[in-house]
């Protein structure tokens, strides 16, 4: 009699998940499906931020490469400048 109501119980639940579109978890374990059903927040996280418009501009992006490069340029006649890729501290670890 007990196997008989847990088969019915089991059967009716199964059609209440398939009906309602519930997650059915008999088991009782542990599911990330609360977490995936929740709607992705990355749009509202990009438009927290304001547009830097100064990428957009391309005589304001060339000024500004024109500094950098003029900076690493100082930086390498003072002997300062970072290595080459593949040729810093790890690089130099490595083949000892």
């Amino acid at each position: 009699m007990k196997t008989l109501r847990e088969v019915a119980t089991r059967g009716v639940t199964e059609a209440r998940a398939r009906i309602f579109g519930h997650v059915l978890n008999p088991t009782g374990q542990r599911s990330g499906h609360k977490i995936l059903r929740k709607k992705l927040i990355g749009d509202k996280v990009a438009d927290w931020y304001p547009h830097d418009f100064k990428k957009d501009d391309p005589v304001v992006m060339a000024r500004l490469e024109k500094a950098r490069l003029s900076k690493l340029q100082m930086l390498k006649r003072r002997g300062k400048a970072p290595p080459k890729k593949g040729q810093g501290r790890r690089a130099m670890k490595r083949s000892k």
